[in-house]
């Protein structure tokens, strides 16, 4: 019966209208295009659904389920992320197809709940039901032993599909020897557990996994479990060994050897290359597989017929063919040797050699079974000699003594181990627990095995290649005599390239308690054996001991400017070592500390000669840089700290940043490295400001200040230059030129007049090359020279060829450096032509007079000024020498 879209919509309102008190879930079905609000009502009984192999979900309506024809089912499938919803086809009188949902997890739980509204809107109690889908099956398993105990524990792996499986356990199922055994495990970490408890050497077999899921719903527990795809797996844990192992040796006269072979069971472990003729037979018959009546103990054969390994175990061809009953014990029943039949020609044909002078001993083997519970068939024995030869013997269970006879002396090691057979896993032995050596001597002299390992080992370095080793040991067990193994654990850390150590690069032995050829700075292992003949005890303790290394040597400095410098040495020849460490000590003005810090380090390499470049210093600074050897050790050991090795570093270049020259003084300011330059610190001495020309004036400064003030003579070219002085090094600016204008001469005098000539005196003043000296009549409108200028290098010059009664306008100008002074003028006249010579006698002594009045006024005026400039020169710090005298009698440029 269909609806109408208004209907719906209509009755779906008036429903809810109806029932506004109950507790309802309003779902939305889409149903023929039509948005349907359905309620559903909780706690709903179950009805029919069921899961198929597949993990598909069928839903079935039942007669019972239907309320009318016109009623419309849903069904609501909740489980996964997503709630999903179906509707029963249409039907009339017979019942819709079942709705099929493929469920997408295996091993999940889902609610189905039945849904039927009818088309009044009148809805029946829905149905539910809970259903567990099948988990997927373990597609592979490895069974392995369990490390620390492979008696009792084996560690499980299974592989499964991970992607939408779901499982809370694991059940695991086997036969344990005839015992089924079935267990839920959870404790499975990515696949992975340990069983710690079986039994040792019990066959485990028919070993299967099936994933378990379990669901709690409205009280009931619901269980799927998976299908078993992989194949079954078996497994044998191994039997514990026997306990109380123990051997002594009986010797046998050689009298009554025979006799004794043939009264007592025993093993005759006799040379490979003897064949002995045995006259007496043994009771057995005919098949030496055949075992007497009578409770005895023989080699087990069964064991050799169930195993393919024991089928190939022959028997040894010492192997007597004589049984013999000890008083009180189990008796022997030992199995015939093809070996051992009696023929006089050996293989080869040729004939068997006299027995050797060895007197054959009897050893009696003794042991307890292993401890209980072990599952275990027999005991294997394995005789092994130092010549390469091993004999393999099996016997029952029941067996705990072994007597055999060895007739050839030598090393010989013992060892009895328990083997489990039984049921369809392999064969399994167990650990030797014990393996007993012992040596018998050509005199039938036995010397049991050393148990006890030297005590308290000690070594004693003597000197840079030889130590001293020394212990203790009890003098029962004691040796007497002791192998020394010595072995370098640093060749065991270096690179091939880095091998400096080559002699105990591998284990060296040795019987002396010294150690000789020992290297310096590597690290040896110890290890003492105590050696009673052949035979040689457990080890003692290993003992690790190093050798100091003896240091560098030729530490040099090679400086590469003020802030980077080279250092290179030289190492021993004989030296191990695992790196150079490059330490710097200096006070860092960043901290305000001075500590010793790792520079640099250096891996060890064979070369005898090393250096490092060290950068980034500071200038003018005061370093100290050691170089260390560091051993491999642990700890690490390292020398020395006497190879150390000082230095100051050079200063940078000053820059000059002004020149002013004023005076005849100069001015010079300069700079000294970066703005924030501290030199509070530094190790720079003063400043040392020198000007070259003709003459080399220098001044030094303290290092606070940065300025200075020079007395410099003008008229000369100087090379300026301000250089930073500290106790070790210094760097000087860059150069610069300063060019002073040469001065005029002063203090200009006519000192001698004639009527033709006159003679002009001055006082030269800082440098001159020449002087030139000009006369032109004065008030000549044609300002017409009298004469070219006259060059001269004196202070004085006589100017001839005058006209008499005539004044004359002279100028003195000085060169230097081809560069003109400002001219100093005089004004003269020369005399008149006709003249009392008496007038001319008082006129000149006027002069004269004069002139030397004039002199006295000019001395006085350059005393006072030579004493204000020195008092300002002593204000400034400056001394200033004083300068002699001329050769040819000119005045001082100073005075």
């Amino acid at each position: 019966m269909s609806l109408s879209k208004p209907k719906w919509c209509l009755l779906s309102h008036l429903y809810l209208s109806l029932q506004p008190f109950e507790e309802l879930e309003y779902l939305q079905v889409l149903s023929r295009g039509t948005s349907l609000f359905i309620p559903v009502p909780k706690n709903a009984e179950p009805f029919q659904v069921t899961v198929r192999e597949d993990n598909c979900i069928i839903v079935s309506l039942e007669a019972s389920d239907v309320v009318s024809s016109s009623s419309v089912y849903v069904v609501k499938i909740a489980g996964e992320s997503k709630n999903y919803f179906f509707q029963f086809e249409e039907f009339n009188s017979t019942l819709p197809a079942p709705v099929v949902f493929s469920a997408k997890y295996h091993g999940l739980y889902y609610i189905v709940t039945l849904l039927v509204v009818n088309s009044n809107m009148v809805s029946k109690s829905a149905r539910s039901i809970t259903v567990l889908t099948k988990p997927l099956p373990v597609s592979s398993v490895s069974i392995y032993d369990y490390k620390p105990s492979p008696e009792t524990g084996v560690l499980f792996e299974i592989q499964y599909p991970e992607k939408y499986n779901v499982f809370t356990r694991v059940n695991i199922s086997y036969w344990e020897g005839k015992d089924y055994r079935t267990m839920l495990y959870k404790d499975f970490f990515k696949g992975k557990t340990v069983f710690n408890h079986w039994l040792p050497g019990i066959c485990y077999s028919n070993i299967t996994f099936q994933l378990v899921s379990e669901a709690t719903f409205n009280k009931s527990t619901l269980v799927e479990y998976s299908g078993i795809q992989h194949e079954p797996k078996q497994h044998r844990t191994v039997p514990y060994p026997p306990r109380n192992i123990s051997v002594q040796i009986v010797p046998i006269n050689r009298n009554n050897w025979e006799e004794h072979s043939g009264n007592f069971a025993e093993e005759s472990f006799m040379g490979p290359q003897e064949i002995i003729k045995k006259e007496k037979h043994s009771h057995f018959s005919d098949n030496p597989l055949e075992i007497p009546a009578v409770n005895t103990t023989a080699v087990s054969a069964d064991y050799r017929h169930n195993s393919t390994e024991y089928e190939t175990t022959s028997q040894p061809y010492w192997w007597s063919n004589e049984a013999e009953s000890s008083e009180g014990e189990e008796e022997f029943v030992n199995a015939l040797s093809s070996d051992y039949e009696a023929n006089d020609v050996n293989t080869f044909g040729k004939l068997t050699p006299e027995p050797p002078s060895f007197l054959p001993v009897q050893m009696v083997v003794t042991w307890l079974p292993p401890k209980p519970p072990t599952a275990f068939d027999g005991f294997h024995i394995n005789i092994e000699r130092e010549d390469n030869f091993t004999e393999f013997l099996t016997v029952s269970e029941d067996t705990h003594k072994f007597v055999a006879e060895l007739k050839e002396p030598g090393k010989y090691k013992l060892s009895v181990t328990t083997f489990s057979s039984s049921g369809s896993c392999e064969v399994r032995g167990s650990q030797s627990s014990k393996t007993l050596s012992f040596y018998i001597s050509p005199t039938g002299e036995w010397i049991e095995e050393l148990t006890e390992k030297p005590q308290h080992v000690t070594v004693t370095v003597l000197s840079s290649t030889t130590a001293l080793t020394s212990w203790t040991a009890s003098q029962e067990s004691g040796g007497n005599s002791t192998i020394v193994s010595v072995v370098s654990l640093t060749c065991q850390k270096q690179k091939e390239s880095q091998r400096l150590e080559k002699h105990y690069c591998t284990e060296v032995n040795s019987s002396s308690s010294l150690i000789e050829n020992l290297v310096p700075g590597a690290q040896y292992q110890v290890v003492v054996y105590l050696r009673k003949g052949p035979l040689v005890g457990p080890p003692s303790d290993p003992v690790t001991f190093s050798i100091v290394p003896t240091g560098i040597k030729d530490l040099t400095l090679y400086p590469l400017g003020p802030t980077a410098v080279i250092l290179s040495w030289n190492r021993p020849f004989l030296g191990v070592f695992r790196k150079y460490v490059v330490e710097m000590f200096y006070f860092n003005p960043s901290t305000m500390t001075s500590e010793w810090t790792t520079y640099y380090e250096i891996a060890a390499t064979v070369s005898l000669t090393a250096s490092v470049r060290i950068a980034n210093l500071l200038p003018a600074w005061y370093y100290n840089f050691r170089v260390t050897m560091v051993t491999w050790g642990d700890p690490e050991l390292s020398c020395c700290d006497s190879s150390t090795i000082s230095f100051i570093t050079a200063p940078v270049a000053p820059e000059i940043t002004s020149i002013e020259y004023y005076n005849h003084l100069l001015y010079v300011t300069w700079t000294y490295g970066g703005d924030g330059t501290d030199l509070s610190h530094s190790r720079m001495l003063h400043w040392m400001v020198i000007a070259e020309g003709k003459k080399k004036i220098k001044k030094s400064v303290t290092r606070n200040v940065m300025t200075a003030v020079l007395s410099l003579p003008p008229g000369d070219i100087y090379n300026l230059s301000v250089t930073a002085c500290t106790e070790r090094g210094s760097n000087t600016s860059l150069p610069q030129l300063v060019k002073l204008e040469p001065a005029p001469p002063k203090s200009l005098f006519a000192v001698n007049k004639t009527q033709t000539s006159v003679t002009l005196l001055w006082v030269e003043e800082g440098v001159a090359d020449f002087f030139e000296v000009y006369c032109q009549q004065a008030g000549s409108g044609q300002e017409t020279k009298v004469q070219e200028p006259v060059t001269v290098s004196s202070h004085v010059v006589t100017i001839s060829s005058l006209t008499p009664a005539t004044s004359y306008n002279c100028s003195v100008t000085t060169f230097s450096h081809n560069s003109p002074s400002i001219p100093t003028f005089i004004a003269v006249s020369t005399m008149v032509t006709e003249m009392n010579p008496n007038v001319v006698v008082i006129s000149v002594l006027a002069i004269l007079s004069i002139l030397l009045i004039g002199l006295l006024l000019v001395t006085l005026v350059v005393l006072r000024r030579k004493h204000l400039q020195m008092a300002r020169e002593c204000g400034a710090g400056t001394f200033v020498n004083f300068a002699s005298l001329e050769r040819d009698g000119k005045l001082p440029y100073n005075w």
